[in-house]
């Protein structure tokens, strides 16, 4: 088992930043890869980055490469989703979500899942 623990989420306007944090526990965290998802109102949770279990290799997608930033500390148990030039279309619950392996975009792919953290983002 791992329990997940977001943090970091708020308000925040157009072009600025946030850097939401996800607190690992449980069974060794530094063999999961780890994924970042999201969900606006009226929408399909989507994947938004995923880590390798050493952080050696990232994965994005394609609306967010360039502006996040997926990162991890095994030594402290913890992820990172470091978010710039953020948009109104980045509004939603982020999740931060823990994978045994295979493909990184597929949410059925994780098998633990944090409660999440709103970000909103004003024009």
């Amino acid at each position: 088992q791992v329990q997940l623990v977001e943090s970091g989420g708020g308000l925040v306007q157009a072009g600025g930043s946030l850097r939401l944090t996800c607190a690992a526990s449980g069974r060794t965290f530094s063999s999961v890869a780890m994924g970042w998802f999201r969900q606006a109102p009226g929408k399909e949770r989507e994947f938004v980055a995923a880590c390798t279990w050493s952080g050696a290799r990232t994965y994005y997608h394609d609306s967010v490469k360039g502006r996040f930033t997926i990162s991890r500390d095994n030594a402290k148990n913890m992820v990172y989703l470091q978010m710039n030039s953020l948009k109104p279309d980045d509004t939603a619950v982020y999740f931060c979500a823990a994978s045994d392996g295979g493909n990184y975009y597929l949410i059925t792919n994780y098998d633990y899942w944090g409660q999440g953290t709103q970000v909103t983002v004003s024009s």
